[in-house]
């Protein structure tokens, strides 16, 4: 589809799923090598809701043995902009102290929320806390925290599908649209 209606909001494709696909690739590929010689077994830490497609499919694509562990955090009101404070909505689905985690992200912007995330993860004993992101806005990150693993940079615009959502709407979407203006 070309164009897509999301409860008051129209929105129009950006990113076709095969280009998608193709950061995954990308992502899942950089996992192995940094997990060759290695062998402890790392989490993969699903940040809910909108990262579950893309952690699927690294999981998919990844021949190292892992742990799937979720949490959700929370930093939008509902709208399209960030409310600028992070929610840990729900805890860690397990123990992560002494463990190496890569923090699944469907997308980073500010990246408020993974400083937070990494913060919690300190605290709760991660040996090692790494990002993966699926969509990285460069302009509009704030922080000199790296970002290690990154699928796709893209601009800064508000978008939706594959995972991503508009007022929970529109996860399910297999392109990635932008706010038709």
């Amino acid at each position: 589809m070309e164009k897509v209606t999301l409860l008051d909001k129209t929105f129009r494709r950006y990113i076709p799923q095969e280009e998608i696909e193709k950061g995954i690739d990308r992502v899942a590929a950089a996992l192995e090598k940094d997990n060759a010689g290695k062998d402890d077994i790392p989490i993969l830490l699903c940040v809910l809701t909108g990262s579950i497609m893309f952690t699927s499919e690294v999981m998919k694509r990844v021949h190292f043995p892992c742990q799937i562990v979720t949490i959700k955090l929370n930093s939008y009101n509902g709208g399209t902009a960030s409310s600028g404070r992070v929610v840990f909505t729900s805890g860690l689905s397990a123990d992560v102290a002494g463990r190496r985690v890569y923090i699944m992200e469907d997308i980073v912007d500010t990246g408020n929320t993974l400083l937070a995330l990494k913060q919690f993860l300190r605290e709760q004993g991660a040996s090692e806390a790494k990002i993966c992101t699926m969509l990285f806005k460069e302009e509009a990150y704030k922080h000199d925290e790296p970002v290690d693993f990154v699928g796709l940079r893209i601009e800064n615009q508000f978008i939706v599908g594959y995972g991503l959502d508009y007022g929970e709407i529109g996860r399910n979407l297999t392109d990635i649209y932008i706010l038709d203006k």
